[in-house]
Parts: C-alpha cells; structure tokens; sequence
C-alpha cells in the first residue's frame, strides 16, 4: 500500500480548490449568520473538539491506509446541537484537521468533503428538534453519507476489494456516532435549551 498523501498529490489541489470553492459558496449563502461572534467562536470550538477527538483513537486500517476514529461522535452532536452551518465547518474542517494532527494528512482533502457533508445533512435534518426519532434518522443519514462516501473514494483510489474492507470499521464510526452524538445532544437541548440560541 503506498502512501496516500504520495498517490493523491496530482489531486490535491483540484480537491482542495473545489472544497475551497463550495465552503466559500456556502459561508457566502450564510453570511449573515457567520457575521455573528458566536457562531464564528462555536464554529471554531467545535472544530478543534471533532479534530481532537478524530484524532485521539486510531487504528489503521491496512486495505486502504485509512482509520478507525470516533470523530463522528462530535460531528454528529454538533450539526445536531447547532445546526448545518456550524456542523459543515465543524465536521468538515475539524475532521480534515484530526486527520492531520493523527498523522493521515493524505486522508483531509476527501475527509473535508465527506465529513462536511455529514455535518451539514445531519444539521438540517435534526435542526430545532430534540425528538430522538428524528435525531437518530439525522444521524442515519449523515453515516450512510460518510460511509458511501469513503467507498466511493477508496473504490476509485485502491479498488472496490480494499474499500469493501473498510466498510465495516465505518459502519462502527457511524453507528458510535449516531448513539453518541444523539445521546449528547438530547441530553444538551432538553437540559439546556439556550445553548440552541446561540446560534
């Protein structure tokens, strides 16, 4: 297996710029909402817990050169606590950062879409609603996004045998981060319900 930061490096930049461009898009749609201090400083806070938290357990996985990480914990919690602009940038950049500090820096580029995704359809699918049915079909959603994501990446990358390989490790990080991120955030929006109105 070689090393994917090497095999990706004729990618990167056209990756990196079309990420560049859909974030810059969708923080344009937003603007009025990321003109607010709160939203920049828990924008912010969140991203460096989902990259502290990507990054705090990893076991690799040698089909692919990918991990096992519990990062979809915080992902999940905060697009279901604050929302799809926050959860984007969280779950997009915070895991793209975890990526780097866990020492898989060939794995951000694809992880800032993919986990960005995430973030923004478990955001809108479980905004303002502490109904754990809801919540929990957010957090579907948002792992089958991650799961057929990554798929799709490694199936083109190193072939549909060495994705099919880290399928199972990503259904673990969906379902952790589903059972996880909709306890945490229950429990945050019925005990506290404020915390919604910050953003």
């Amino acid at each position: 297996m070689g090393d994917l930061t090497e095999m990706l490096k004729p990618y990167v930049p056209y990756v990196l710029g079309g990420a560049i461009i859909v974030y810059l898009a969708y923080l344009w749609a937003n603007r009025e909402k990321f003109r607010s201090a709160n939203v920049m400083a828990i924008s912010a806070m969140m991203a460096a817990v989902v990259g502290v938290t990507t990054a705090f357990v990893t076991i690799t996985i040698p089909a692919t050169g990918g991990y096992l990480n519990f990062g979809d914990t915080m992902v999940m919690f905060t697009a279901m606590v604050f929302g799809p602009v926050v959860g984007v940038f969280a779950g997009g950049v915070g895991s793209a950062l975890g990526d780097v500090i866990a020492g898989y820096p060939g794995w951000a580029p694809i992880t800032l879409v993919v986990k960005g995704l995430e973030g923004l359809a478990v955001g809108y699918l479980a905004r303002r609603s502490d109904n754990v049915s809801t919540l929990i079909m957010a957090g579907i959603v948002g792992g089958i996004i991650m799961i057929t994501g990554y798929f799709l990446f490694e199936a083109y990358m190193f072939g549909i045998p060495a994705a099919a390989q880290e399928v199972p490790p990503n259904i673990v990080q969906a379902v952790t981060g589903v059972l996880v991120g909709t306890g945490l955030a229950q429990a945050i929006k019925k005990r506290y319900p404020e915390v919604e109105d910050l953003i």
